[in-house]
């Protein structure tokens, strides 16, 4: 898979839209990006040509099967990394910031181990607090 940060935004973003709305349109994704219409059209263009999102008559865009892949890996990264970087005591707001930014850069390879290396830790400590 070719690695292009804009693009793995704009399917998560269509992922974590899809979950509170029946339908998603272009303009959804431009008001929760704060992005223009137009930005965000050119974008859907690209996914659609390179089969990540379908785009109905209607305008109503869905996630292809690998569409749904890449952003269900983006945004389970961004989960983990910003739950635990707030355990970790950072302000929700900048853990936030910083795991939309480190859920990119990590190989799946690196991802895993840290993931493994966190999950095997907060077991060995009983858990972790607030769960």
């Amino acid at each position: 898979m070719n690695r292009n940060e804009s693009a793995e935004n704009y399917l998560e973003t269509i992922l974590i839209l899809s979950k509170c709305r029946p339908v998603v349109r272009s303009v959804d994704i431009a008001e929760e990006l704060g992005f223009k219409k137009s930005s965000v059209s050119v974008a859907m263009k690209n996914l659609r040509e390179k089969k990540h999102i379908t785009v109905t008559r209607e305008g109503f865009i869905y996630l292809t099967q690998t569409g749904l892949q890449i952003a269900e890996m983006i945004y389970e990264r961004h989960e983990f990394f910003t739950d635990w970087l707030i355990r970790l005591g950072v302000d929700p707001q900048i853990a936030a910031q910083d795991a939309c930014k480190m859920e990119h850069v990590f190989s799946p390879e690196s991802f895993e181990a840290v993931k493994k290396y966190v999950l095997s830790t907060e077991q060995k400590d009983g858990g972790a607090a607030n769960c």
